[in-house]
């Protein structure tokens, strides 16, 4: 709790992309310093379309959970065994605040030549999140107030699809 000032001080838009993670199969991590996004395919090589944790009504992968972006103060304060506890899987990392205020459903976001847009899907850090970084991890997420904070980062879809490399600008698009 004592972290919470620094984590909510990052930046609000203009933050460097970092740690390209694809998850090809379950507890599986690449880093990579590319990465394609598509709208058809998600992130070829990655598992979203033959594995997704969460299905549209028709059982179609849910396109709202294509790219997830983990704030980086919020992985520096969990995950600090690098050696030996596996990389939480998100897409990419960023040193943003993806506090509900500052990136609200529905917003556009420019991302190397993709564009994304946030999901109403809540990221409350699944059972592997506890087990990996701890119980304290977990339901600091979820505690009073924080939901909106969204400290385990945000989900979104592939509204355009484009490249993406370590070094690019997360940067929040004006509405038209």
């Amino acid at each position: 709790m004592r972290a919470l000032p620094e984590v909510m001080a990052a930046l609000k838009d203009g933050a460097a992309i970092d740690m390209l993670c694809l998850r090809p199969a379950r507890n599986q991590r690449r880093f990579v310093d590319e990465m394609t996004l598509t709208r058809a395919e998600g992130i070829p090589g990655e598992r979203w379309k033959s594995e997704p944790w969460l299905r549209t009504d028709d059982g179609a992968p849910h396109p709202g959970i294509q790219v997830s972006i983990l704030p980086r103060r919020v992985l520096d304060l969990v995950w600090r065994d690098r050696e030996n506890v596996l990389h939480p899987g998100d897409t990419f990392v960023a040193d943003m605040d993806m506090s509900l205020e500052n990136l609200p459903v529905g917003q556009l976001l420019d991302v190397g030549t993709a564009v994304l847009r946030v999901s109403d899907v809540f990221n409350d850090g699944c059972v592997k999140w506890k087990a990996r970084y701890g119980a304290a991890a977990k339901d600091w997420i979820t505690a009073p107030g924080h939901p909106a904070l969204r400290l385990r980062g945000i989900l979104c879809s592939i509204e355009q699809d484009g490249v993406i490399r370590t070094g690019d600008i997360l940067k929040k698009r004006e509405a038209d």
